[in-house]
C-alpha cells in the first residue's frame, strides 16, 4: 500500500515537472532506474525512492544561534512581517516558507511537509522516529509550512530554523538540522554580533562550522555576523569582528566569505557619522552579495538535482557495493572458521567412538562397514543432509555476527545505515552461497542500469549547459529553443 502511494506521489511530481521544467521531469525517470538498483541490492527499502530524498525546488536554509536576526533578515527579504521576531527565542519549529496562491498568508501543519515528496521534509517523521522513539508522531511539533503571496518567494523555498544551541539541542532537532544542510542549495549561518564571546559557543560552532567546512559542498555555506550595528557602541567595533573571525578560524573556517550585516529598519542609532557610513557601506555590499547568491540558486537548482543523481549512483557503485562485498568476504571467513571448528570436532569425536582398537590398522569404520549397501547409502544421505543443515545454521550464525559488527559502526555511518541493511538482505537469501563476494542484486543488469544513469546525468548537464552557456558565441538561447527538453522555467 505504502509503495503504491509513493509511486502515485512521484508520478504527480513528474507530471508537475513536465510543465515546469522538462529536464527535471526526465531526471525523475533516471531516479527510478537508480531505485531499482538500490532495491535489488537492499540498500533502499522497497517503499522508498531516491526521488523523495532530494528537493525539487531551490532551497535556501537559514540557521544560526538564538536571536541572531534570522527572522528579521527573512522578513526584510520577503517584504512583509511573516516571521515573528524578538530578542528571545520566539519559535521552536523549523518553518518552511514558499509562495502561496492565497492573498492572505497561511500557516499549515508539519504533516503538509511530511506527506508531500515535492517538499524537502518528505517522510522526515520516519528519520526522527529512528533516533527518538515516539517523536516521529509529533512531526507538527517540529515543522510548519507558511505560504505568502510575495514575488520574492516565487520558484524557491526558504527554511527558517529555531535558534541553535548544540549543548541543549534535542537529537531529533539535530537530525532535522543535518537533513537541512544536506538538501539545501544555499545555507545562511547567522551569528549574533551582540554577544562578542564566541568562545563560549564551542559546541555550536563545531556543528555549524567545524562539521561543514570539510564537506564537498562547503561553498554553499555563507557565514554572517548579523546586527553588527550594535558594535558601533564599542571603543573599537573591529575587535568584535576580529573575535568572531578568530573563533570561526579555530573551528576550521580559514577560507571563504564572512559577511557583516544589520537590518535597515531596526538598526540602532549610530552617532559617529564615519562609523555609521563605514558600517552601512559594508552592510550594503554584503547584503547585495547575499541576495545575488540567493538569485543564483534558481539557476543552480537543476544542476544540483542532477548532481545528486550522479553522486548517488557513484556512491552505490564505488562505495556501497565494495563495502557490501567486503562484509560478504568477512561472512565467508567466519563461516569457514565455524565449519572447521564444529565439523572438525564432530569428525574427531566420530573417529574416537566408531573406530575400534582392533581395526586401527585397516582404518575400517566397524559399525558402518557391517551395514548393507542400502543402509550405507541411507546413513550417508542422512549425514550429508544433517551436515548441510548444520552448515546452514553455522553460516547464519556467522552472518549474524557480521551484521552485529556493521550495526555497531552505525554512528560512523549515515543514519540510514545502507550497508547493514543490504547485508541483512543478503542473509535472507539462504539459497545463495556465501562463498562469492558478489552482493545479492549486483548483476549485469544492475551495472547496465547504473551506466545508463551516468549517461543520463551527462546528457542532462549538456542540455543545461546549452541553456546557459555558448562558448562558440552563437547564443545559448537559440539552442534552448531548438531543444524540446528544455522549458523557460527555472
Amino acid at each position: 500500500m505504502a509503495r503504491s502511494i509513493n509511486k502515485e506521489r512521484i508520478a504527480r511530481l513528474e507530471e508537475h515537472l513536465k510543465q515546469e521544467n522538462p529536464v527535471l521531469a526526465d531526471a525523475v525517470n533516471s531516479f527510478r532506474k537508480l531505485d531499482r538498483v538500490a532495491h535489488g541490492l537492499g540498500i533502499l527499502d522497497k517503499e522508498d525512492s531516491y526521488a523523495t530524498q532530494v528537493s525539487w525546488w531551490p532551497v535556501i536554509s537559514i540557521l544560526g544561534t538564538f536571536s541572531s536576526g534570522k527572522s528579521t533578515f527573512l522578513n526584510q527579504y520577503i517584504g512583509r512581517p511573516l516571521q515573528r521576531t524578538g530578542n528571545q527565542a520566539v519559535d521552536d519549529k523549523f518553518t518552511v516558507i514558499c509562495y502561496g496562491s492565497e492573498n492572505a498568508d497561511t500557516v499549515l501543519p508539519g504533516l503538509a511537509l511530511d506527506s508531500d515528496p515535492r517538499f524537502p521534509f518528505y517522510q522526515i517523521s520516519r528519520a526522527i522516529e529512528k533516533v527518538a522513539e515516539g517523536e516521529g508522531r509529533r512531526v507538527d511539533s517540529y515543522l510548519q509550512l507558511k505560504t505568502s503571496r510575495a514575488d520574492s518567494l516565487r520558484g524557491k523555498i526558504f527554511i527558517d530554523s529555531p535558534g541553535f544551541d548544540a549543548d541543549q539541542q534535542r537529537t531529533s532537532t539535530l537530525v532535522i538540522t543535518d537533513h537541512i544542510m544536506d538538501l539545501s542549495d544555499l545555507v545562511l549561518v547567522f551569528f549574533d554580533a551582540r554577544h562578542p564571546e564566541p568562545g563560549a559557543m564551542r559546541d555550536t560552532l563545531k556543528h555549524l562550522v567545524g562539521d561543514t567546512v570539510t564537506r564537498s559542498d562547503a561553498t554553499k555555506f555563507l557565514y554572517i555576523l548579523n546586527q553588527i550595528d550594535n558594535t558601533a557602541r564599542e571603543d573599537n567595533p573591529e575587535d568584535v569582528v576580529a573575535a568572531w573571525q578568530r573563533a570561526l578560524a579555530q573551528s576550521g573556517l580559514t577560507a571563504g566569505r564572512f559577511y557583516r550585516i544589520f537590518a535597515r529598519d531596526v538598526a540602532v542609532a549610530i552617532e559617529d557619522d564615519q562609523v555609521r557610513e563605514r558600517l552601512e557601506r559594508k552592510r550594503d555590499e554584503d547584503q547585495a552579495d547575499i541576495e545575488a547568491r540567493i538569485r543564483q540558486v534558481e539557476v543552480e537548482r537543476a544542476y544540483r538535482v542532477v548532481g545528486v543523481l550522479e553522486k548517488t549512483a557513484r556512491r552505490i557503485q564505488e562505495t556501497l557495493v565494495p563495502e557490501i562485498a567486503t562484509a560478504r568476504r568477512l561472512w565467508r571467513r567466519r563461516t569457514l572458521w565455524l565449519d572447521g571448528i564444529v565439523f572438525g570436532g564432530l569428525l574427531a569425536l566420530f573417529l574416537v567412538v566408531t573406530i575400534g582398537g582392533d581395526h586401527w590398522q585397516g582404518m575400517r569404520l566397524a559399525p558402518f562397514a557391517e551395514l548393507g549397501t542400502p543402509w550405507q547409502i541411507l546413513v550417508a544421505a542422512l549425514v550429508i543432509i544433517g551436515g548441510g543443515y548444520l552448515h546452514g545454521r553455522l553460516r547464519r550464525l556467522a552472518g549474524r555476527t557480521v551484521l552485529r559488527t556493521l550495526r555497531q559502526k552505525r554512528s560512523e555511518r549515515d543514519r540510514t545505515d545502507p550497508v547493514a541493511r543490504a547485508f541483512e538482505h543478503n542473509l535472507r537469501a539462504w539459497w545463495r552461497s556465501s562463498a562469492s563476494p558478489r552482493p545479492r542484486g549486483w548483476s549485469r543488469r544492475a551495472r547496465r542500469r547504473l551506466e545508463q544513469v551516468f549517461a543520463d546525468a551527462d546528457d542532462f548537464i549538456q542540455v543545461l549547459n546549452d541553456r546557459y552557456a555558448s562558448p562558440s558565441g552563437d547564443g545559448g538561447a537559440g539552442q534552448q529553443s531548438r531543444d524540446p527538453g528544455v522549458s523557460s522555467g527555472s
